[in-house]
């Protein structure tokens, strides 16, 4: 999931270095009763590589890339994408109503936030809010 939002590898592993270093100094703020520990690390894991997307470091290399680099990060897209097939996630997201599933693959799967979402397509930042909310709603009750 690092590598999927940040598209650099060398980028992906020191975020995973320092995702390491954070769960291993916070595992005492975990509270089962929130949720499960997997849910837990995932989200530490995501909110350490949007973090570093908002970076001064990475802000300017995006500035800077060239045609290689995009279309090397088209095909990494293209098999990481293809691993979160492969671990059945896409099947439980083809549950969800359309617009709820776009919303959760936008924020989860491809690392937008919630205002980049809202802001990119047109949709009001509520709406989009809303569609989250009902879309983990439903995938709780799906999962249980």
């Amino acid at each position: 999931m690092i590598f999927r939002i940040l598209k650099k590898e060398e980028i992906a592993e020191e975020v995973l270095h320092d995702v390491f270093l954070k769960i291993w100094d916070k595992f005492d703020a975990y509270d089962a009763s929130k949720g499960k520990l997997f849910t837990w690390l995932v989200n530490i894991a995501r909110n350490q590589a949007i973090d570093k997307t908002r970076s001064k470091e990475i802000s300017k290399d995006r500035k800077t890339s060239d045609i290689e680099n995009v279309v090397s990060r088209i095909e990494k897209e293209e098999y990481s994408e293809q691993r979160i097939e492969d671990i059945g996630v896409k099947e439980i997201l083809n549950d969800l109503p359309e617009e709820q599933r776009f919303v959760v693959e936008y924020l989860y799967l491809k690392g937008y936030t919630q205002s980049e979402l809202a802001e990119e397509f047109n949709i009001p930042l509520g709406t989009v809010k809303t569609r989250l909310r009902l879309a983990m709603q439903q995938l709780r009750t799906t999962l249980k």
